[in-house]
């Protein structure tokens, strides 16, 4: 009976443990997108990177324990105009044959509302590290063939010349041809991924 008493004393102490182990979600990239705008004299024009990828530790009952590591490949920029693209690439803007990725990773999480978080994390771009703060919109959770979805939302305005991304065109009216602040948007859909199998037991 003492034995059976401390098994189960075991599992009720274990029990509220399991249920706060972490998650991890990817990125579905098929409903997912990062884009961006910038000024272009008087409008404002915009762009995606199609190729990038999340790795994201979800705590459900503790979202200030969770993580979140976030890359984009700089190559895969598209203005839908090959000539900006490729300009942009150069090494007048982000240079990718030296600065191949565009990262962030997080350092904290605080909850300001139950569906909003701001996300701290240190931002790589352009061979250059900020720490910034990232304000995330939670959007739900949902079920879809039987697999479980998240939403999340993040916009906000970085400088590209804190990243040393500086050059630019004088107008022949004044002024200049691009503006300092780049408006981002991210849009993601995520799953939660199975746990990795346990290794098999040797005999």
């Amino acid at each position: 009976m003492k034995f059976i008493r401390t098994i189960l004393i075991t599992a009720l102490v274990a029990t509220p443990l399991l249920a706060q182990t972490p998650e991890t979600w990817g990125i579905d990239k098929a409903h997912s997108s990062a884009t961006f705008k910038v000024r272009h004299i008087v409008s404002q024009v915009g762009g995606s990177f199609s190729d990038f990828d999340a790795a994201i530790n979800l705590d459900r009952a503790k979202p200030q324990s969770s993580s979140v590591e976030f890359t984009i490949q700089a190559t895969s920029i598209n203005t839908g105009n090959e000539n900006r693209d490729n300009h942009l690439r150069s090494a007048d803007f982000f240079d990718v044959a030296k600065f191949p990725t565009i990262s962030f990773k997080s350092t904290s999480i605080k909850a300001k509302s139950k569906n909003e978080y701001d996300v701290t994390g240190n931002l790589t771009m352009h061979g250059v590290t900020k720490t910034v703060t990232l304000p995330v919109t939670f959007l739900g959770f949902a079920s879809s063939g039987g697999k479980e979805k998240g939403g999340f939302e993040i916009e906000t305005t970085l400088n590209r010349k804190d990243y040393g991304i500086l050059w630019n065109k004088a107008l022949d009216e004044g002024g200049v041809l691009l503006g300092d602040d780049v408006k981002v948007l991210i849009d993601l859909e995520v799953g939660k991924k199975a746990p990795a199998a346990a290794p098999a037991a040797t005999k």
